[in-house]
């Protein structure tokens, strides 16, 4: 792994006595991000989890970043302005990158509205360990949802900056993988993902 493209003249980058090949040879697997977006509501969260738990139960060593933990810890100091978003997507790419970088496989579950964010996520990882999910559902299928009500408190003004109600989602143009998650089950949408990430998971 190399070192971020902006830091401290101060600092000094200092290379690993491990590499991450190395550990990827142990865990028996590559390093790779599978990078969920979609609305909310549009089935990241679960998607991500069961797709982890699938691979998990496969001997691969995983880990999930959800939005709404991540924002308990890590990014709770932000907000949800357009900035805001933006820093919270810098980091968690940059601790995607990490992980990667340990062998192993994360799997991040962030709405991540803007393209220009996800490009520069992508742009941390080597090319090839970045798959994009695209979890298709339309905002009157996430809205029927409303697991959280958060679109009833977004429609009632009660919740500013709410992503396909007050601020913008650009969904991907080209992503590595797109499921209907807003017409098919889980165990289908589950199925689509392993059966496009597992070819690309064994060690070249």
């Amino acid at each position: 792994m190399e070192p971020a493209a902006t830091c401290s003249s101060d600092t000094v980058w200092h290379p690993h006595a491990v590499t991450r090949v190395e550990r990827e040879r142990l865990n028996g697997h590559r390093g790779m991000v599978i990078w969920f977006t979609g609305l909310s509501g549009s089935g990241k969260s679960t998607l991500a989890q069961a797709v982890g738990q699938r691979l998990h139960e496969e001997g691969r060593r995983i880990y999930v970043l959800d939005g709404d933990n991540i924002r308990h810890g890590l990014c709770a100091d932000l907000g949800f302005s357009d900035m805001d978003r933006q820093e919270n997507i810098r980091r968690i790419g940059e601790v995607a990158r990490l992980m990667v970088d340990a062998g192993l496989i994360v799997l991040t579950a962030f709405i991540s509205p803007f393209t220009a964010d996800r490009q520069r996520a992508r742009n941390l990882i080597s090319p090839g360990d970045f798959i994009e999910v695209y979890c298709d559902a339309s905002l009157a299928v996430c809205e029927q949802r409303d697991v959280k009500g958060l679109y009833r408190k977004a429609r009632a003004g009660l919740i500013r900056e709410f992503t396909g109600i007050s601020s913008p989602y650009e969904p991907p143009s080209n992503p590595e993988i797109a499921v209907p998650s807003g017409l098919e089950s889980v165990g289908a949408c589950v199925a689509r993902v392993l059966a496009a990430v597992n070819p690309r998971i064994d060690p070249a």
